[in-house]
């Protein structure tokens, strides 16, 4: 394969894929076997795609507040407040190719709630909800995600680069349930925090056409670091495959997994968020 001054082809149009990686080996055996997606494609510079996400979810929250010099509870909001583990997820894809340059943005969110009466004690921020309460929860994520890579390899059915990135997230969660004030007596109480996490990236992407109609991707995105109010660690990894069934539409399947880890240290309040979602997902692309 010779890489060092790489030509571009007439393009044949057939579209492609979407999806990432789910390690970062996976974007050596590109020409070994399908990777899967990140939602680009090799045949033509724009790109749009939408997703039906099915992931399993894992959310561990803790809030602290420095006010009432309280330790929050560790809390499995899947397992302690009962939200549901799996959901559908709708998001969207959308990227452009201007020679070697890659710009690359997804979205998608998250909404869930439950109630549950409560099995042990619970501290949220400086509320404690006694075990035998009946309390409501909500877990809100809004996922931001936008990307700018340089392909260093690009050839008619290759294409590998490195890119650095945003990955954002706005969380709002909520607690409400009945506490315990005084002899005998009780009140509603409700605790909601709302923030946003932004996390940098550097990452790896490829996409191989396996055959004329068959394109996979892939793409990892990772960095660990302290800003500001935030300490986060992320992991994003996307794989997939996309079969063309018209001139500029595909359709495709995808995986995905996302590891979050954010701590906050705010001036009332500190917490820390471990959030983790993975799952399959279909894709549908149009490119053009």
């Amino acid at each position: 394969m010779n890489i060092a001054a790489p030509r571009r082809q007439e393009r044949t149009a057939h579209p492609i894929a979407h999806g990432g990686l789910a390690a970062a080996t996976v974007l050596v055996a590109l020409t070994w076997a399908p990777a899967l997606c990140e939602a680009q494609t090799l045949d033509n510079d724009y790109w749009i795609s939408a997703q039906g996400y099915y992931p399993s979810v894992d959310t561990n929250v803790r809030v602290s507040s420095k006010t009432a010099e309280t330790i929050g509870t560790d809390i499995d909001f899947e397992k302690d407040l009962d939200l549901d583990k799996r959901d559908v997820l709708p998001a969207v894809s959308a990227g452009a190719r201007f020679g070697h340059v890659l710009v690359g943005f997804d979205f998608f969110k998250l909404k869930r709630s439950g109630s549950i009466a409560l099995q042990r004690d619970i501290t949220f921020d400086d509320t404690v909800y006694p075990a035998s309460a009946q309390l409501d929860s909500s877990f809100d994520s809004d996922i931001y995600r936008l990307t700018v890579g340089y392909a260093f390899v690009q050839q008619d059915n290759l294409e590998l680069g490195a890119a650095i990135g945003l990955h954002a997230t706005r969380f709002n969660l909520a607690l409400s349930g009945e506490v315990n004030v005084g002899e005998g007596s009780v009140q509603a109480e409700q605790r909601r925090k709302d923030f946003l996490a932004p996390i940098p990236t550097v990452g790896l992407f490829g996409t191989y056409r396996i055959a004329p109609r068959l394109e996979a991707s892939a793409r990892i995105d990772y960095l660990s670091l302290k800003i500001d109010q935030y300490d986060g660690r992320l992991i994003n990894a996307q794989a997939g495959v996309n079969y063309s069934i018209l001139k500029n539409l595909s359709l495709g399947v995808a995986y995905r997994y996302v590891d979050y880890r954010v701590g906050i240290d705010k001036d009332a309040w500190s917490g820390r968020v471990r959030y983790k979602l993975n799952g399959p997902a279909v894709v549908l692309q149009a490119s053009f």
